[in-house]
C-alpha cells in the first residue's frame, strides 16, 4: 500500500467514527424527545391540570360576571352619591399647557400623567375585591352549614352496637351485624 491510500483509509475510517458517533447522538436526541413528549403527555392529563385549567375558564367568566356587576350597578350607584365625577379625565398634561380631556392631549402627543385613570382602576379594584370577598363568604358560609347538616344528620341516624362496635340504626333492636340485642331495646321491655 502507498502512502495516498493508507490516508484514504484513514479518512474512510475517521468518517465512519463520525458517523457512528451522530448516529448516537441523533438517538439520543430522539430519546429524550420521546421521554419529553411521554412526560408532558401525563403531566397534561394528570387530574391536578385539568382542574387547573376549568378553574382557569370559571374565573374567566366569573371575572365578566363581577366586572360587570362593577361596571353596570356598583360604579353607576357610586357616580350618584359623588356627583357623577369622571376621574378618567384627571390628568396633568407635562407640556405645561391646558387640555379640556385626556383624549385631546394624547392627540396633541403631549406626554401625561393621568392621575385619574389610577384612581378609578383603584376603585374597580376595591369594589371587585369587596365583591369577591362578599361572595366568598356567602359561598363558605352555605358550604359550611350544609357540612354541619350533614354531620347532625349522620350522628342522629345512627347509634353504635355495644358488642361489635358497628354503627346500626337508631330504632333497630337488633344489631345487623351481630345480631345481638340492644340494651337500650331489652331496658324498654321489661
Amino acid at each position: 500500500m502507498n502512502k495516498e491510500e493508507k490516508t484514504e483509509i484513514k479518512k474512510e475510517k475517521k468518517l465512519v467514527k463520525q458517523a457512528a458517533k451522530l448516529k448516537k447522538l441523533e438517538e439520543k436526541g430522539l430519546k429524550k424527545a420521546k421521554g419529553f413528549v411521554s412526560d408532558f403527555k401525563q403531566f397534561a392529563t394528570k387530574g391536578n391540570v385539568i382542574d387547573m385549567a376549568i378553574g382557569v375558564i370559571i374565573a374567566n367568566a366569573f371575572t365578566k360576571i363581577v366586572n360587570s356587576l362593577v361596571n353596570d350597578v356598583i360604579t353607576p350607584a357610586i357616580s350618584i352619591l359623588t356627583g357623577k365625577i369622571d376621574y378618567t379625565n384627571l390628568f396633568v398634561a407635562l407640556d405645561g399647557n391646558t387640555y379640556a380631556t385626556l383624549e385631546e392631549a394624547k392627540a396633541a402627543g403631549v406626554s401625561v400623567i393621568s392621575y385619574g385613570t389610577f384612581i378609578t382602576n383603584v376603585v374597580d379594584f376595591l369594589m371587585i375585591a369587596l365583591c369577591l370577598f362578599i361572595f366568598f363568604k356567602v359561598l363558605f358560609k352555605a358550604r359550611d352549614k350544609k357540612k354541619k347538616e350533614e354531620v347532625v344528620e349522620q350522628v342522629a341516624t345512627t347509634k353504635q352496637c355495644p358488642y361489635c362496635l358497628n354503627d346500626v340504626p337508631l330504632k333497630a333492636t337488633r344489631c345487623g351485624h351481630c345480631t345481638s340485642m340492644l340494651e337500650e331495646t331489652v331496658a324498654k321491655e321489661k
